[in-house]
């Protein structure tokens, strides 16, 4: 299963993936020393000229800290606001710390129904392809403002681990990173158990790999992993690839780009 070797020398368009949990700190505070570090990472990424598309999630994260809460509202109406707040704040320090690397940043928020309609699904990848042609990093993220759930008005992604995946099949993107607070996949929860192995390479989902991954019964009770492994099937059922790893240090993209075993590396066999 591990016998085949990683080779990302022909990787050209990359997503990165990042999450809430690693831009915010678990006293509320922002993350400084990681966004300053991703931004290196993808400034450099781009000197050398490969195209990055940065999804991240965080508005509500930074909204809180902005609005000096310590935990999330519970009505609907009240996260939608701390989101807005927080995805201009967001949107400010990535500007600012970018701008430091000389490279250059945009907004693109998107709900699910813009990938539904072939109409605006159109609109949305020309928007993509023009902010890469002119050196522009995409930041992506979910429009948390207006975004709902209904019966027959669907506009959520469910998270932004999909959302990833949705954005990498959308701009054909060669690979997707997943930057989580996990190392990679493992056979079961290494939080409970002590010899739970890291997989190294995932080829098929199996029912086994989504049961160790929080289906039903499952001894990997640890959260979001199941949607990590969605994204995943969906980058295999676009013949794609994806790398699930640690966002600890943001520079391990670097390494794992250049061929160190770092994480889960989801492809199919050819």
């Amino acid at each position: 299963m591990n016998d085949m070797k990683r080779n990302f020398t022909g990787v050209k368009r990359l997503v990165i993936k990042v999450g809430t949990s690693s831009l915010v700190l678990p006293n509320g505070k922002i993350n400084l020393n990681k966004i300053d570090q991703l931004a290196f990472v993808i400034s450099d990424l781009m000197n050398q000229g490969k195209e990055v598309i940065l999804v991240s999630s965080g508005a509500m994260g930074f909204g809180l800290n902005v609005l000096g809460m310590d935990k999330r509202p519970a009505e609907i109406a009240r996260q939608q606001a701390v989101s807005s707040v927080g995805q201009v704040a967001m949107m400010s320090l990535y500007s600012q710390v970018f701008s430091h690397y000389q490279a250059k940043v945009s907004q693109l928020l998107i709900t699910r129904d813009v990938v539904v309609y072939p109409e605006s699904l159109e609109n949305f990848t020309n928007a993509f392809e023009s902010l890469i042609k002119l050196g522009i990093v995409p930041i992506v993220n979910e429009n948390d403002a207006v975004s709902i759930e209904e019966m027959d008005h669907q506009t959520k992604f469910g998270d932004n681990d999909r959302l990833s995946a949705v954005v990498a099949k959308i701009t054909d993107a060669d690979l997707l990173i997943m930057l989580s607070d996990i190392d990679g996949l493992f056979d079961k929860n290494p939080t409970v158990y002590e010899d739970a192995v890291l997989r190294e390479r995932v080829a098929e989902i199996t029912d086994e790999i989504l049961a160790s991954a929080g289906g039903a019964g499952s001894k990997f009770g640890t959260g979001g992993m199941l949607s990590k492994i969605q994204s995943a099937q969906m980058i295999f059922e676009n013949e794609g690839q994806m790398v699930l790893m640690n966002g600890e240090n943001p520079r391990d993209i670097l390494r794992l780009l250049a061929g160190e075993k770092i994480g889960t590396w989801f492809k199919r066999a050819d």
